[in-house]
């Protein structure tokens, strides 16, 4: 079936890095552009990253210049490469695809910045 699974979260003190990626699969991955979303406690579901089939990119103002989205399309995973991390970082981090009209979600993996 179509899933979207993320990895590597955890804690992580101010200014240190995290890679998460997000493996999919039971669909053509190449074929769809990806999204990161994060949602910290309290607040909505926020895009924080976007990657198209041809490798365009697009980032929330709040994580431009820190983050990197990328994508492996011969191991169907896209990254998000987080540097510069802030406590205000914090939150679970989601993966997200639109196939045939519908949005494809993760279980998120959650990211805390905190010394």
């Amino acid at each position: 079936q179509v899933q979207l699974v993320e990895s590597g979260g955890g804690l992580v003190q101010p200014g240190g890095s995290l890679r998460l990626s997000c493996a999919a699969s039971g669909f053509i991955f190449s074929i769809y552009a990806m999204n990161w979303y994060r949602q910290a406690p309290g607040k909505q579901r926020e895009l924080v990253a976007t990657i198209t089939t041809g490798g365009s990119t697009n980032y929330a103002d709040s994580v431009k210049g820190r983050f990197t989205i990328s994508r492996d399309n011969a191991k169907n995973t896209v990254y998000l490469q987080m540097n510069s991390l802030k406590p205000e970082d914090t939150a679970v981090y989601y993966c997200n695809t639109i196939r045939r009209n519908l949005e494809v979600w993760g279980q998120g993996t959650l990211v805390t910045v905190s010394s």
